[in-house]
């Protein structure tokens, strides 16, 4: 039968079989905070979405019974089951905590399949980079906020003023999660809205960056005294606190021979300087203890070595404690202080108090939140000529329909599945978005969604952080 003679239902049949046949399938690993907006985008792209994760009615929710939509009950201990899975879809996002991305890589080497994750590469990861270009396939990291967007939109700038023939002399890039400011209104000026004992967790980290040709490394118990305050149009003033290594970046964006390279988080005021006491006092340390019958106020005052008679004045007059009005009057916010006994057995202080504070600041369905970004290049040129180059974002979201970190780390990387397997992104190996055939059409894209860096060129001099 010739192509005119198909009938138009026959032809239906055929092309709606042969969507079917081609409809390609996403494996995402977790269901967590962020993971809604990849799967409504994938979805809306015509993609088969798999989600594998610990809680089948929370991918039912996600899914909202869509057609093209499947939840499956897993754990990652079951890895007959996630070879399979892997084995059987054309790509896998991993949504897991980033411990596990290596074990997961190695499915997708074993069935020449593609990955995309939204964290850091780890050294682990990245030696798996021969290993993917030998399979053909591309492993994807840092493709979310920050890291990702945070990724694109510098190097959009570095990879312009390059091609005038400048360099860039110095540059930080600063970007925070936080709440609205009308909705920032507890004493630590922060709520949750991800990952939230992940956040209390990164606070325990050290930091190094280089600042005029010369590396500082700050100590993890030093990390929120080395902030500073950096205005944000349309917000006001934030503090800023050093963002774990920024030396390693220097190689990542190709700016050899820079003078100052420094990745920050923002912060309302309250944050920096409570953490700050909780670390001296070692309220987020890890180290199990037996804490039965024990009271929040008697806890603090063991850990600060106080009596706890008059706890808030013994913590005061503690010389190497110093604690701000603020950050006391956050421990007393927070429960701290209090006689209520705690109701835990053997556990670690940081258990104790992170507990705590998702329990008290956690954001509400009525309530929105933001995300800052600020990007500062000073760049130089053969002229003698030298510019300040801003790139900012300011993005608002709320838990009831999509936050602004949702869709901010899930978006980017859920264009960059639809890139990889639409043959539009053709590299095999390990990266991060920083190539141009990456990061431009994201950066389109999410523009075109209404998340988009405002940049400036040409700014004065005197417009760079001192």
């Amino acid at each position: 039968m010739s192509g005119a003679q198909i009938s138009g239902h026959e032809r239906f049949l055929r092309s709606n079989s042969e969507n079917i046949e081609h409809m390609k399938k996403v494996l995402i690993l977790g269901a967590g905070l962020v993971s809604k907006p990849m799967v409504e985008y994938l979805l809306d792209e015509g993609f088969e979405v798999i989600i594998a994760t610990r809680t089948v009615e929370k991918a039912d929710k996600l899914l909202g019974g869509h057609k093209n939509g499947r939840a499956v009950a897993w754990v990652m201990e079951d890895m007959e089951t996630l070879s399979g899975m892997v084995r059987d879809s054309d790509l896998t996002v991993s949504l897991l905590p980033y411990r596990f991305h290596v074990d997961v890589a190695k499915f997708c080497l074993k069935y020449r399949k593609p990955l995309v994750t939204t964290s850091y590469v780890s050294p682990a990861m990245q030696a798996l980079h021969d290993d993917a270009v030998k399979a053909g396939v591309i492993f994807l990291n840092e493709a979310g906020l920050d890291p990702g967007i945070d990724h694109m939109s510098a190097m959009r700038i570095i990879d312009n003023v390059r091609q005038r023939g400048g360099k860039i002399e110095e540059f930080y890039s600063l970007c925070g999660a936080l709440p609205a400011p009308e909705d920032a209104n507890n004493p630590l000026g922060y709520k949750f809205s991800w990952s939230p004992k992940g956040v209390v967790l990164a606070s325990r980290n050290g930091a190094t960056y280089l600042k005029h040709g010369k590396i500082v490394t700050i100590e993890p118990i030093n990390l929120f005294k080395a902030r500073f305050t950096h205005p944000f149009p349309g917000v006001g003033d934030l503090e800023v606190y050093p963002n774990r290594d920024s030396v390693s970046y220097v190689d990542v964006y190709g700016l050899k021979g820079i003078q100052t390279m420094y990745r920050g988080t923002f912060r309302f005021k309250g944050w920096c300087e409570t953490l700050d006491l909780m670390k001296a006092i070692g309220l987020i340390d890890d180290g199990d203890k037996d804490y039965t019958g024990m009271t929040y106020r008697q806890f603090v005052a063991e850990k600060a070595g106080v009596p706890g008679k008059d706890l808030k004045k013994e913590l005061k007059e503690k010389p190497e404690l110093n604690p701000s009005d603020r950050s006391l009057e956050a421990l007393e916010w927070l429960g701290l202080l209090s006689d209520t006994v705690m109701g835990y057995a053997v556990t670690s202080p940081y258990e104790i108090t992170s507990d705590l504070m998702i329990k008290k600041m956690w954001l509400n369905d009525n309530e929105r939140d933001m995300i800052v970004m600020q990007h500062l290049f000073l760049a130089t040129y053969h002229d003698g000529k030298s510019e300040v180059i801003s790139s900012r974002m300011l993005d608002f979201g709320s838990p009831a329909t999509n936050t602004s970190i949702a869709r901010t780390v899930a978006l980017p990387a859920a264009m960059a599945v639809k890139m990889i397997l639409t043959g539009k992104i053709l590299l095999h190996g390990v990266y991060r978005p920083i190539l141009p055939e990456i990061y431009n059409p994201i950066l389109d894209e999410l523009e075109a969604n209404g998340i988009k860096m405002e940049e400036e060129y040409g700014l004065p001099v005197d417009r760079m952080i001192k």
